[in-house]
């Protein structure tokens, strides 16, 4: 079966950076588009990230651009997350998301992993 397993998430002051990851398994990871969504406390889902099946191109929510970076590694069915100069603001869950179309709402979900940006 399909899994999404996210890793990377921390406590990071503001300014820093962090790397998620996220590792897949129980299906073809080169023929899905691969996702990155956020929901900080309170607040609904954020669509944070795209990356299509070749690894490009991709696609950023405007309050990431520029200090977000996704990647993703078809040989070891990974996609990972470069996130520099955080913002309390970018403290949410982070989830990795696999989908066959533009409907991420649709695709399959990890259980994804905690990033608290706080000095």
């Amino acid at each position: 079966q399909v899994q999404l397993v996210e890793s990377g998430g921390g406590l990071v002051q503001p300014g820093g950076s962090l790397r998620l990851s996220c590792a897949a398994s129980g299906f073809t990871f080169s023929s899905y588009w691969m996702y990155w969504v956020r929901q900080a406390p309170g607040k609904g889902l954020e669509w944070v990230s795209i990356i299509n099946t070749g690894g490009g191109p991709t696609g950023y929510a405007d309050s990431v651009k520029g200090r977000f970076t996704i990647g993703r590694i078809n040989a070891k069915n990974t996609v990972y997350l470069q996130m520099n100069s955080l913002k309390p603001e970018d403290t949410a869950v982070y989830y990795c998301v696999a989908a066959s179309s533009y409907n991420w709402k649709a695709g399959s979900w990890g259980r994804g992993t905690q990033v608290t940006v706080s000095s």
